[in-house]
């Protein structure tokens, strides 16, 4: 008996059968396609080694001040990259259990992980939940950008199975804690631990894992620079997570309580520090040829004095005037550079960009000259009217007192002296001078030059007189130590250089002496510091700048005042607001440094100067050479050693020089 033909299979069996089938072939085909393509991958991935730079990352430079706070960073912030043994135990249990619980056991994707996140997509129609691990992270980073689209993710996927394959999970580990960003700029957890603690991350705390592991989901929503209730917040869902994932107890949780965790303090909470990194960041170009490693730039910044000068100025400076504050040290490290009131509204710098008029400050060059050429503190020199190629100069007071000695007419700036002084010396020596002495702006060599009427910047006649102090060797203003990799390899190292003498020791010396009176007894009494302080005035036709620049205890200090727009500020004189702001700094700048009195030891050559060496050079403009008593030099005054004449209580008041005459407020 033949055997019954088998039944046909139903339609819809055949089409299941055939999806399977279908299904099965293009499951394996698509394996065998990841698997070729997982290998080209490995193939392709970099060695360890150089994941281990972070160049791809740009250039981070680290601004730190004298002494080494980071006061400004700039590119990606990046610390010491630890190795995996070195990393704290507790920071790769907070990361392991808030990005990737199953990290140790999944091949760089995690199935459960992606059917949860489809899971959670259905029930709530949006992506809650990412199903990316560590290793996609780390891809991600590495290789990809952070589009959305779905190739990103089939590439995202064969690269982390590479890298899986390639490395092992505590390599991958390793890297992702010191390549991921944390905000605030930080890349990696010692960067992080740094930013926002204050120290390496080696010695993390469970709450700061915490709250460093807290921010990988959304840096700049959870960064303790953003907003530090939110990574409390956060760090107490990631304690939470450590718990269920049994790497620490719950008492472990509660002690280590986020909300008592402390912040470090912004480094950078003297805005007006940004004038000075603006000046000293540039110069990194002309000193190394370093561009892809990170740097770290010493800096001579003394954040203290920062803080100082930047509440001085603005305490002093009248309503509606801007401000320039710099503070050199003997050698010319910039201790202090304030180039405006306000940075965030004007990040223009006064200091090192702003040319201005130096009124009678600039006559330290006059008197540098006249002193070279042969004159002494003591020198008769007249305060007569003179008239210079149709111009004729006069001072505040619209007096003058015939004969005074040189000091007298320093410290009280009276104008003709200045003008007779460079004229006999010869106005092109005095631009000389200037120059010489570190002045870059054109000096114009006319008359009314002695009086400051070219313009100067502030940081170059702080310079000038912090040679003066130096003794005459050229001081000149830098703000970088040295330059070094992160790991301490030495780039460059500033070298002072003590060979450039400018003037003689004698020389500096004796206008170290007329400055000195220009605080003790002339128009600078109002930044006196109670100790041996030496200075000068000065102000510009109409009241339009005011200066004081002076030097104490090694700190030269150079402050101006004045509009941006040029205009005159009634009642601003370099005697008043500047010299009350250099006070108010400086008094507590060297209040931690020994009193120095200035030297007096250097001897001057013996200039033939006749047979009366209290009557020198200085001729008025017509008639006989006269003396402090109007005596012609053919007679000799009378001796008398009680006799000053540039003192209040001289022993013949009448023959006194009166100097209530000479007040603070000049011409130029």
């Amino acid at each position: 008996m033949a055997s019954a033909p088998p039944k046909p299979r139903s339609r819809a069996r055949r089409i299941l059968v055939a999806a399977l089938k279908i299904s099965l072939y293009s499951f394996i085909v698509m394996t065998i396609a990841v698997g070729v393509a997982v290998a080209v991958a490995v193939n392709q991935l970099p060695s360890y080694g150089e994941l281990v730079r972070r160049d791809d990352l740009g250039q981070m430079v680290r601004v730190r001040a004298a002494d080494g706070t980071v006061i400004h960073t700039m590119g990606p912030s990046f610390g010491e990259w630890l190795p995996y043994s070195d990393i704290p135990p507790i920071m790769r249990d907070a990361m392991v259990s808030v990005e990737d619980r199953r990290f140790r056991s999944h091949f760089g994707i995690d199935p459960i992980g992606i059917v949860r996140a489809f899971y959670v997509r259905i029930r709530s129609g949006a992506w809650a939940q990412g199903g990316s691990t560590i290793t996609q992270q780390l891809a991600r980073n590495i290789f990809l950008s952070n589009d959305r689209s779905w190739i990103r993710k089939i590439r995202e996927g064969i690269l982390a199975m590479a890298l899986e394959w390639r490395y092992t999970k505590d390599q991958i580990l390793e890297l992702y804690l010191n390549r991921v960003y944390f905000g605030g700029g930080a890349y990696g957890i010692d960067a992080a631990s740094r930013r926002f603690f204050g120290h390496r991350a080696t010695e993390l705390s469970t709450g700061e894992a915490a709250i460093i592991a807290g921010l990988v989901k959304a840096p700049s929503n959870y960064s303790p620079t953003a907003d530090q209730d939110a990574a409390r917040g956060r760090a107490g869902v990631v304690l939470d997570l450590m718990v269920e994932n049994e790497t620490i107890t719950r008492g472990e949780a509660a002690a280590a309580n986020p909300r008592q965790i402390e912040f470090a303090r912004s480094t950078e909470r003297h805005t007006s520090l940004r004038y000075f990194v603006d000046w000293v960041l540039p110069q990194l170009d002309m000193l190394i040829d370093e561009t892809i490693q990170p740097l770290d730039v010493w800096t001579t910044i003394n954040v203290g004095m920062q803080g100082l000068a930047e509440q001085s100025l603005n305490a002093n400076a009248p309503r509606g005037a801007q401000g320039a504050m710099i503070t050199l040290d003997r050698d010319g490290a910039v201790r202090a550079m304030v180039g405006g009131r306000d940075y965030v509204n004007s990040s223009y710098n006064r200091v090192t960009q702003a040319t201005r008029q130096p009124g009678s400050s600039f006559k330290l060059f006059v008197y540098l000259t006249a002193l070279e050429s042969g004159y002494r503190p003591d020198s008769i020199v007249q305060d007569a009217p003179i008239t210079v190629g149709g111009w004729s100069p006069r001072n505040d007071n619209g007096r003058n007192v015939g004969a005074v000695p040189l000091r007298v007419a320093f410290a009280y700036s009276i104008n003709t002296v200045a003008v007779r002084l460079a004229r006999e010396s010869g106005t092109r020596a005095v631009a000389d001078m200037a120059q010489r002495f570190g002045i870059t702006t054109r000096i114009n060599p006319h008359p009314a030059m002695a009086l400051g009427s070219s313009e100067v910047r502030v940081i170059d006649m702080a310079r000038a007189y912090a040679a003066v102090q130096r003794g005459g060797i050229g001081v000149t203003p830098y703000g970088i130590r040295r330059v070094t990799t992160a790991d301490g390899t030495l780039l460059y190292q500033h070298q002072d250089d003590e060979t450039r003498v400018l003037v003689q020791p004698w020389v500096a010396q004796q206008m170290t002496e007329l400055l000195a009176g220009v605080v003790s007894n002339g128009t600078g009494r109002a930044a006196d510091l109670g100790r041996p302080t030496a200075g000068k005035t000065g102000t510009t036709s109409s009241n339009k700048d005011g200066w004081f620049i002076g030097f104490s205890s090694g700190l030269t200090t150079a402050v101006w005042m004045g509009r941006d727009d040029n205009r005159a500020l009634p009642g601003l004189a370099g005697g008043r607001a500047p010299a009350r702001a250099f006070h108010d700094f400086m008094v507590r700048a060297v209040a931690h440094r020994p009193v120095e009195q200035f030297p007096t030891d250097a001897e001057a050559p013996d200039w033939p100067t006749g047979d009366n060496e209290e009557i020198f050079f200085a001729p008025p403009e017509d008639g006989p050479l006269v003396d402090i008593d109007g005596m012609p030099i053919e007679e000799t005054p009378p001796a008398d050693d009680e006799y000053d004449p540039y003192r209040r209580d001289a022993a013949r008041p009448e023959d006194a020089v009166p100097v209530d005459e000479f007040e603070e407020k000049l011409f130029y």
